[in-house]
């Protein structure tokens, strides 16, 4: 598993996210590639940016009842699997800035580190480990890069 609170480990998913072009397409889903970076973006939005609402009431105990364990479990995700709203990009977003915005938020977290982030609490998840943190956000950037082949 990719450690997204290393320095090598980030440089190379960044490395991955350089083999990316505007033209790149997915090897399955609907989105494409800037749409992809600026869905990967909202895992950190929820972390850096106050701009989602915070789920409440039966939906937050379903997201940490069932969703939680799915995210922050080491299983990979599956191809065209289910989403939150706030996930779906349905505009045309810049490449570059998408990308650009994306490696900010990479090295922002590594910067901070695993001691900053553990037991810290997720916009939906409840409070995690630094190694639940480290899965929530590598898995999900793994399983897209994937997607778009790098």
């Amino acid at each position: 598993m990719i450690n997204i609170f290393n320095e090598d480990d980030v440089i190379r998913i960044i490395d991955r996210m350089n083999e990316l072009t505007p033209e790149s397409k997915p090897e399955w889903g609907k989105m494409n590639v800037a749409q992809m970076l600026a869905h990967c973006n909202v895992t950190y939005e929820m972390v850096y940016e106050d701009i989602h609402p915070k789920p409440k009431g039966l939906k937050k105990w379903i997201l940490k009842r069932f969703v939680r364990p799915i995210v922050v479990g080491e299983k990979p995700y599956s191809r065209n699997g289910r989403t939150a709203s706030q996930f779906i990009i349905k505009t045309d977003k810049d490449f570059e800035a998408e990308k650009n915005r994306l490696a900010d938020y990479l090295h922002k977290t590594k910067g901070l580190g695993e001691d900053h982030f553990h037991l810290k609490r997720s916009h939906s998840f409840g409070v995690l480990t630094s190694s639940e943190w480290n899965i929530l956000f590598a898995k999900h950037l793994d399983h897209h890069l994937q997607q778009f082949g790098v």
